[in-house]
Order: structure tokens, then sequence, then C-alpha cells
């Protein structure tokens, strides 16, 4: 385990952002702005801030939506895919020029190049503020294997080095996990007073309410949600599945998720295949895991690192169990044998064995349920979390919405 940067304390601490009127969020996608940053969106409108959320690709669904949540939607150019230089030096001097016209008192980027070229292109508006969230790392921080190591190794360079010019250029730096902010810090890339770990986005514990678990009767109910990538473990979930049902033919295993536009994800076929073969069963995406989450009996994550999942927060706060990868932001999220168990990553042997510990022992499942909920009040309740950015930013939270 990397070192640990425990920086939860320095919230309390006012930096310069006393009278900020107005904000630029800065995204990659709306609907992620919708889902992840909707309740900071909210909070930050309930305390009479002028929210302008920014992202490349609002539709009249997004737009609606984020107008609701207080905030004005406003389109701005974005390659989201892969590193094509010029065309992303072209997007930040285009975004720098928007930035000038809305004149907002501080920014707001998250996602690798709305923190970069975002935090970049406000410094160069001259915008007053500016602030950063990292959310996870990503693939190219990712051990690779084979042919793959030294592109991504120069690949993990150039985005480190153009993170350290970015991060010079912002007041705070919130992480969602110590391993993360460690990284930087430890590297000399951030200086240490800037960065915060604030423990993901947090979850609606009234929302997520604690759910008894199924009827003892019915088999146990192993549940991944992710998008369908391979970085989530999802190969490892069903390898797991098959070494679990060779042995307990009539446990279940649910995969919750759709597929995606990103290179490492499966495809239909795959997963279909996996269908047919009677391993897992594919609801695909839903609208609301909730149902899926109250009739599961374990929350499974296997996944190769990760910011901090809200998809486990939520499991957390329905009072499940966890089973997750001991990599970063996963293993924030169990204390291992008190709600959970963290295994080797990309070990589906690991996995099963765990996963085995609730069939044979059903009563984990109660006492290591209960756990998780404690946990999802103490650590991850969004009121605290954005209260915490908030005054980390300078922001009052003296009324209500916070």
């Amino acid at each position: 385990m990397s070192q640990r940067f425990h920086k939860t304390a320095v919230a309390s601490q006012h930096i310069s952002g006393a009278g900020i009127r107005s904000m630029a969020i800065i995204s990659n996608q709306a609907r992620s702005m919708i889902n992840f940053r909707g309740p900071l969106i909210r909070a930050m409108a309930a305390q009479g801030v002028r929210v302008y959320a920014l992202a490349p690709d609002f539709d009249a669904q997004s737009e609606q939506a984020i107008a609701k949540l207080g905030a004005k939607p406003v389109r701005y150019s974005l390659d989201r895919a892969g590193m094509r230089p010029f065309r992303d030096l072209l997007d930040m001097l285009r975004l720098a020029r928007l930035l000038r016209r809305l004149k907002p008192d501080a920014s707001f980027g998250y996602f690798i190049k709305p923190v970069i070229y975002g935090s970049l292109a406000a410094w160069l508006a001259g915008v007053p503020h500016r602030f950063a969230m990292v959310a996870g790392l990503g693939y190219v921080f990712i051990p690779p294997a084979g042919k793959e190591r030294l592109n991504r190794h120069l690949l993990r360079g150039i985005v480190s080095g153009l993170y350290r010019i970015a991060f010079g250029r912002c007041e705070r730096v919130f992480f969602q996990n110590d391993d993360d902010l460690g990284h930087f810090v430890s590297r000399g890339h951030l200086a240490e007073k800037k960065a915060l770990n604030v423990h993901g986005t947090g979850v609606y514990l009234d929302q997520y309410a604690y759910a008894p678990l199924p009827s003892g009767d019915t088999p146990p109910i192993f549940l991944l949600v992710a998008r369908l990538l391979q970085e989530k473990g999802v190969y490892e979930f069903v390898d797991a599945a098959r070494l679990v049902k060779s042995r307990y033919p009539d446990a279940r295993f649910v995969l919750l998720g759709g597929l995606d536009d990103n290179p490492g994800s499966l495809t239909q076929d795959t997963v279909l295949s996996w269908v047919q073969e009677g391993v897992v069963e594919w609801p695909g995406a839903v609208a609301d895991v909730r149902p899926w989450l109250t009739a599961s009996s374990v929350f499974v994550l296997p996944s190769w690192r990760e910011g901090l999942p809200r998809s486990t927060t939520e499991a957390l706060a329905t009072g499940r169990a966890i089973v997750t990868t001991d990599v970063p932001g996963c293993r924030d999220t169990v204390e291992e044998g008190v709600n959970g168990f963290l295994v080797p990553v990309r070990d589906p042997e690991a996995l099963a064995d765990a996963m085995i510990r609730f069939i044979e022992q059903p009563e984990l499942c109660v006492t290591m349920g209960r756990e998780s909920r404690h946990m999802a009040e103490e650590r991850f309740d969004v009121h605290k979390i954005n209260r915490h950015i908030l005054t980390a930013m300078g922001i009052a939270t003296d009324r209500e919405g916070v």
C-alpha cells in the first residue's frame, strides 16, 4: 500500500475563495455531471452561487436536468478521446475565450482533460479562483502488462507532467482517496498544502436507505454494478462466478451495467455468451439501481483502480457486505473482516473464495451489512462531503440545502 496522506482536517482552513458568487464547473460529459456532480451543483446553488455547467455534449434532456439542479448549461468544445495535442490546444484556447465572456469568480474541473486544460484555460482567462478534482487516475495509471508497458509508461509521464503544470495554477486540488493524493504529493507534482481528500462524491443516505437482506430461503445473489469495461474487473467476476457455481450451482451473479465506447469496453456478443452459458444474469443498464441493491446479498467490485466508487458507497448505504480489490479507491470502502473482504486485483480464485465465505457463513451478510451502513453514515454522507468541499473553497455553508 502506498504512503497514506490524511488531509481531511485541512477543510476548515479557508483559502482565498471568499466572495465567490459564480462558478464554472467544467466536465467532459453532461450525463456524468448530472449523475456525479448533481448534489454539489445543488449545494452551490443553495448558497446563492451562480453555477455555469460546462460540457461538450448537452442535449435538450440534459440541459433541462442541469437547469433543475440550479445551473446554467453551457456547451464548449472538447475532444474526449485520446490525446491530440493540436486539437487539445485549440479547444483550450476556445475555452479560455468562453470563460472570459462568462467571467466566473471560480472554476472547478474534474476528469483528466477538464482538470488539465480547463484549469489552464481558466488561468489564461484570468479566472480568480481555480479548483480541480482528481476523481481517479484512470487506465493510464493502471500497471500494464506485456507490450503495453513502454507505451503506457511514456503516456503516464506525459500526463503526469501536464497534471503538474495544471496543479500549479490551482488553489486547491481535491482527491477521492489517499493513494491518488499521495501519488502526486510524494513526487513533487503538487504542494501538500493544496491537496485535500474528500472521500468521493457521497451518497444520499435517505434515498439509499438500509434495506433488509433477501429471505434466507433464496439463493445468494452477488451483484456487480459497473460500466462493462475490462478494468472494472468484469472478466474476473465472471471467472470467479464459474468457480463458485461449480460448487454452489444455485448461487446467482448479476452484472448490472451498459456497454461503453471506451477502448476497454466488452462486446455485446461476449456478455450474451456468458448469459447463454448461465454464469451471469445481465439486465443491462438501469435508471435506478436501488431495487437491485435491495435484492442482492453481497456487492462485488473487482476493479483494477478507482477514485472512490459511488456504486460501492450506494451498496454500503443499503447495508450490503462488500467484496472488492485491494487497490486505490476500492480499499477505502472496506475494513477487512468488518464490513467485507479485500482481495488481490485480477485474482478470480481469491474473489471466488471470498464470495464462498458468504455462502458458507450467511450470517456474515447480516453483520457485515450493518457495518457497511455504519461506514456510509460516518464517511460518505453526501451533505458532509459537500460541506467539506464548499468550506475548502471558501464558500459559506450557512443556508439550507447543503
